[in-house]
């Protein structure tokens, strides 16, 4: 069974694993205090009914049960294995366990890919094995799983009593981490929250199950409302991108923690666009289209999970804010700024409603500034938050206050309870004063209400920043596969030359400029007067992929004697380069008329496949690197939008003496590039670099082309 495929079978295994009627350890030592003997005492001790079995080179029995020498002695289809040996041992159990048909095993052992790549094809050859054997496998190196629901677990780091959590359980967070220490750090700060924590699942190196098939296992749980992910590297992309559509179906949350954006990106010689559209980025582009609610911060990871756990269905909308201090109002709008999250205005008719019901010192708007008013009048909390929360245009609320006198606190807390109950909208509450006391039935009282309550303004606003983004979110449509373009002409692998490369985009209805490839000077001449001066001239062959830096560009060719200089120039230039390369010839077109430099570009990534990036063109691409990657698939909408998020979007619209550029013949060109990659399977990369894109309705020009092919 491919590991990249999630299955009904696999679910079925899954099952078996997270709630078993057999068990066996493999590995046993009469030893005390081994790895063995804590996965039993957590089994004896968490009241595990079925049916255990134990296998080592000791003998003897344990805790009444008697330790077998051999695999070949269990009996036939047990659910669960857990392997307690060294690496060296784990190949040849892992084969004993598959002709016993056992249906899943957990392997603790480190020594495997995160040691080398001799370990690691070690691995690899395990892997093939367990897959054509039918094996369902979890780790290596990792430290097993807990299902809170049953009581049951696999560990070995410690011997506890799992608590259950309670039957009608339905907003619970299950953690699925690839570091199982990190996600027992999750797990107590959700513990300390008051929130249900369904399942820990520690998925090591994933020689065989990832991270996809969990989550596949786990929408179906009643009591999950959240899946919390902690991921290094996922390893089955199309197993995760499966599982997170059927999250996005099934209305669960999937919040993600990967670390690696800030990591270089692989090197890419040929292109901007292989640089810029790094690993990380790729994935986020992925994902986040599906839905995957993506954080940068073990605090995001934290907040982000209770807030969905506590609202699953945020409302579309802006933030409000709501503080007694008009210089949080400040901080506030700076900071949702930086994180993209917009606080609205009030609408006309709430902030009518809202002057009459608070004094005339405090001005209706968002943020809402209630000063010291609460202190003699603290129900005015409960008519600021309300107003804000009913008002159709914000998506949810941010308080941001101090605790002051416990009286005064515990007012505050009653007031914002009561505005809370009208609505489902998300309500997040931080109380200032860092870690100074709160009074214990304020905190109590808080839980017992489930309200999110912090002791930062700034992780409030963080947190509540992608519950707006996920209230505003709209799945993508499903659309029918797209058609290849008519007349692309065939490439040879490797490089194209730019002329090749833009006949390639001109078959898929990108603007180039009028002219055309001249293999002599007389030839040259006479495509510059067809098109007509000024002209460019530009050296072409495949191994000339910096034309710029080796001389053989030449612009604003005037007239039919400039060409013959320009033809000579050009030959010298690229015989000083590189001596022995040989031209396919000069490629004259006729000089575009100006606009604004966009790039525009797609690549193949190994893993997750096409992607396209929009972004500032020219040279300032790799200057200010501000670009937006998007799904090839994306809809000419979708990607004006992408265009609007870059940080220099101002210049799209017009700015000081630059007219509005033509942003939808930019987008439309980006889509016919994604379009490109999605069914020309042998193009690893293409990139556009500039895109002239000329005043808006007249148009894009690709100027400078490049495509890779395998």
């Amino acid at each position: 069974m491919p590991a990249d495929e999630p299955s009904s079978a696999r679910d079925a295994v899954l099952q078996r694993m997270m709630h078993p009627k057999s068990v066996a350890i493999i590995g046993m030592s009469a030893k005390p205090n081994t790895a063995g003997h804590a996965v039993l005492r957590n089994w004896l001790l968490n009241g595990f009914k079925g049916d255990i079995h134990l296998i080592g080179r000791s003998g003897g029995q344990i805790e009444g049960l008697p330790i077998k020498a051999e695999i070949g002695q269990l009996p036939e289809t047990i659910d669960l294995a857990v392997l307690t040996l060294p690496a060296a041992g784990v190949g040849n159990a892992l084969a004993g366990c598959a002709a016993r048909k056992v249906g899943a095993a957990v392997v603790f052992a480190s020594g495997f890919a995160e040691v080398g790549e001799q370990e690691r094809a070690e691995q690899e050859r395990i892997a093939r094995l367990v897959r054509e054997s039918g094996l369902s496998v979890v780790g290596p190196n990792c430290i097993g799983y807990t299902n809170f629901i049953d009581g049951f677990t696999v560990a070995f780091a410690s011997v506890n009593k799992v608590p259950r959590v309670a039957p009608e359980t339905s907003d619970g967070i299950a953690i699925v981490a690839q570091s199982g220490g990190l996600g027992n750090h999750l797990r107590l700060g959700l513990d300390s929250r008051g929130l249900a924590v369904t399942y820990t699942i520690s998925t090591g190196n994933e020689m065989d199950l990832g991270l996809g098939h969990f989550v596949e296992y786990l929408l179906a749980d009643n009591s999950t409302r959240v899946i919390m992910i902690y991921a290094e590297h996922i390893r089955q992309p199309a197993a995760f991108l499966a599982a997170a559509q059927q999250a996005l179906v099934a209305g669960k949350a999937v919040v993600l923690l990967h670390p690696g954006r800030s990591a270089r990106a692989k090197e890419a010689a040929k292109s901007h666009t292989g640089a810029l559209a790094g690993d990380h980025a790729v994935m986020r582009s992925k994902l986040e289209r599906v839905g995957v609610v993506i954080v940068n911060t073990l605090d995001e990871l934290l907040d982000v999970s209770e807030l969905l756990a506590r609202y699953p269905r945020p409302k579309p909308g802006g933030l409000g804010i709501v503080t007694f201090s008009g210089a949080f109002c400040g901080i506030a709008h700076d900071l949702c700024e930086d994180l993209g999250v917009p606080v609205p205005p009030l609408s006309p008719q709430i902030e009518a409603d809202l002057k009459p019901q608070v004094p005339s010192f405090i001005p209706p708007k968002n943020p809402l500034d209630l000063g010291t008013q609460p202190l003699w009048q603290p129900e005015i909390v409960e008519i600021g938050v309300a107003a804000l929360l009913k008002d159709p245009g914000i998506g949810g609320v941010a308080i941001s206050i101090p605790a002051g006198a416990p009286a005064n606190a515990n007012g505050y807390l009653k007031h914002i309870l009561a505005a809370k109950q009208m609505t489902e909208k998300p309500l997040a509450l931080a109380m200032l004063g860092d870690s100074s006391p709160l009074p214990p039935e304020f905190i109590q009282t808080a839980r017992d209400n489930k309200l999110v309550l912090s002791r930062s303004s700034d992780r409030t606003l963080r947190a509540m920043a992608h519950m707006i983004a996920r209230g505003n979110y709209k799945p993508s449509p499903q659309e029918a596969a797209p058609q290849p373009f008519a007349s692309v002409p065939k490439m040879a692998s490797g490089l194209q030359p730019e002329w090749r490369s833009k006949q390639v985009l001109a078959a898929a209805g990108i603007a180039i400029p009028r002219g055309g490839l001249a293999q002599t000077l007389d030839h040259a001449v006479e495509i510059a007067e067809r098109v007509g001066f000024p002209v460019v001239m530009k050296a072409q062959a495949a191994a000339l992929a910096h034309k710029t830096e080796a001389g053989g560009v030449l612009l604003n060719i005037r007239d039919a004697d400039s060409v013959g200089r320009a033809w000579q120039t050009l030959s010298d230039n690229v015989r000083r380069a590189q001596p022995e390369l040989h031209l396919d010839g000069v490629l004259v077109e006729s000089m575009a008329p100006p606009g604004l430099e966009l790039v525009i570009g797609a690549r193949r990534d190994p893993h997750w496949g096409p992607i396209v990036l929009v972004g500032l063109g020219g040279i300032l691409v790799e200057a200010l690197q501000d670009v937006r990657l998007i799904a090839p698939e994306a809809s000419e909408e979708d990607i004006v939008g992408e265009l609007d998020k870059l940080k220099t979007s101002k210049l799209l619209h017009g700015f000081r003496n630059f007219p509005p550029a033509d942003v939808r013949a930019a987008a439309r060109a980006a889509q016919a590039i994604g379009r490109l990659m999605l069914t020309q399977p042998e193009i690893d990369e293409i990139e556009v670099n500039p895109l002239m894109v000329h005043p808006r309705g007249e148009g894009a020009t690709a100027l400078d082309a490049l495509i890779v092919t395998h």
